[in-house]
């Protein structure tokens, strides 16, 4: 009984080494264009001023959220400054951004799929629950050897597993909708997509915001793995603390990543719930045309035009 083995491991180093082999061009070629856009997205915060993306945030918070979540994230942000962390803390939000953008294009239209095909639901099930379940440790092994030290790794890894409830809330949210909403859009002649496009989707919504939501916040948790890998950032800050037992250091670039993480999630539930002070503004201003309109069409009573009595012939 000893001697038993099922060498799972030597078939996996096997397959590794079979596709650096064979496919290397095409990692490289998907380095080139992750590494590419993480570069700009990292220009576009961090070349401004601190100042500028702190207003950008505020008036972002004011109008998802309101003023008291603006004036809290200006003091947020201003935490991170004042502890010397902003450089890092845009490239670590730089992150974050690539890969659940990148992570949220691959997950909705699978959970799209699985919503709408019980075998294709079946396949992913077990495919997500290996994601999710697998530590998150073991990706950046494979993710080393295709894409080499850096930021590239950090990246796919974090898409890898974070993509996991944006394609099971999205499914969810699908599934939810009432039959008979989409059997009256079915009964007037709508499209699949068309329905799909504009009934199933818009009532799904919450639900897949969640799943964005949680995308986000699990790319973020994912910050300080990537920078063992070379990704840079707060996570580079949290490792080498580790390293050296820097307390003072550790903690301010973990209270960075807290920042971030509160912004960010209260950023997205709010998109969520549909209910924010620029939603509000402009449903009161699609009230006010429909009012405007309905006023327009209304039948108003025209004066009575003065009508002339006939005479009578010579008089």
């Amino acid at each position: 009984m000893n001697d038993f083995r099922i060498p799972l491991g030597s078939l996996a180093d096997d397959f590794i080494a079979f596709v650096t082999d064979n496919f290397s061009f095409l990692f490289d070629f998907v380095r080139t264009i992750f590494n590419g856009a993480y570069e700009f997205v990292d220009l576009v915060l961090a070349s401004p001023p601190f100042w500028v993306i702190i207003l950008v945030a505020a008036a972002l918070g004011l109008m998802v959220r309101g003023w008291k979540f603006a004036v809290g994230a200006v003091i947020g942000l201003i935490v991170i400054v004042g502890v010397d962390q902003w450089q890092n803390a845009m490239d670590s939000l730089a992150l974050v951004l690539v890969a659940s953008v990148l992570a949220i294009l691959v997950s909705i239209p699978l959970g799209i799929l699985a919503a709408k095909s019980a075998p294709a639901s079946k396949i992913i099930r077990p495919i997500l629950d290996f994601m999710q379940t697998m530590p998150a440790f073991v990706y950046l092994i494979p993710a080393l050897i295709l894409f080499r030290v850096g930021v590239v790794p950090g990246i796919v890894a974090t898409i890898i597993f974070a993509m996991a409830p944006g394609v099971r809330l999205t499914e969810l949210g699908i599934r939810s909708v009432d039959h008979e909403v989409v059997e009256a859009g079915e009964a007037f002649g709508a499209s699949p997509a068309r329905i799909l496009r504009q009934i199933q989707l818009p009532l799904a919504m919450p639900t897949v915001m969640a799943g964005i939501n949680q995308v986000i916040m699990l790319s973020l948790s994912m910050v300080v793995i990537a920078g063992m890998v070379g990704a840079g950032g707060l996570g580079q800050q949290v490792v080498a603390s580790l390293s050296r037992i820097d307390v003072s250091l550790g903690f301010e670039a973990g209270l960075a990543v807290v920042i971030l993480a509160i912004f960010l999630d209260r950023m997205t539930a709010s998109l969520g719930t549909g209910i924010t002070p620029i939603g509000r503004l402009l449903a009161g201003r699609k009230h006010r045309r429909q009012a405007a309109a309905v006023a327009a069409e209304s039948p108003i009573s025209a004066p009575v035009a003065d009508v002339k009595t006939p005479q009578p012939a010579g008089v």
